[in-house]
């Protein structure tokens, strides 16, 4: 249970840092808190593949809602800003830890993901300056259905990512 709890409170750290902090020194917060996390919650060897896997998901999905206009960042590049990735990186490292009791019922899951999802996008563009272009209801009602999608289907890579390393 404390592992559980710590690992929630290393996410929020983590989130606020990036968020707050953009591509700055914060981030070595958000390091430290993955660096935590994989020495004393769980391993490298056991977290790696599924925090790796989820940081190219996230961020192929992320840059091309940002190429699709959804998201606007006030730097001009082709993918999200570092401070994104780290995000998907630390949200990786909650699926078999503090949010572990969302992977089943999948619909709970889906659930999480509708609500959560939308309400993580919209704090961090208050915090953090990013511009949604295309309107904030469309915008989030849109990241809603993307992410009763996408919540169940991280729980999923996470689960098949641990069977595969048991094999």
């Amino acid at each position: 249970m404390l592992e559980r709890l710590v690992n929630a409170a290393l996410f929020q750290l983590g989130w606020f840092a990036c968020v707050l902090g953009g591509d700055s020194l914060w981030l070595w917060v958000a390091v430290a808190a993955l660096v935590i996390h994989l020495l004393w919650i769980s391993r490298w060897v056991d977290e790696g593949r599924l925090i790796l896997s989820v940081v190219l998901l996230g961020t192929t999905v992320d840059s091309t809602l940002r190429w699709l206009g959804v998201f606007e960042f006030s730097d001009v590049a082709p993918l999200i800003p570092l401070w994104l990735m780290l995000l998907w990186a630390l949200l990786a490292t909650t699926l078999r830890h503090c949010l572990q009791w969302s992977a089943k019922p999948w619909w709970l899951a889906s659930l999480l993901g509708a609500i959560g999802g939308p309400l993580s996008y919209y704090a961090g563009s208050q915090l953090a300056g990013v511009q949604f272009p295309y309107g904030q209801f469309v915008t989030l009602l849109g990241l809603g259905m993307l992410w009763a999608l996408l919540f169940p289907a991280l729980h999923f890579m996470a689960q098949r990512l641990a069977a595969d390393s048991h094999d």
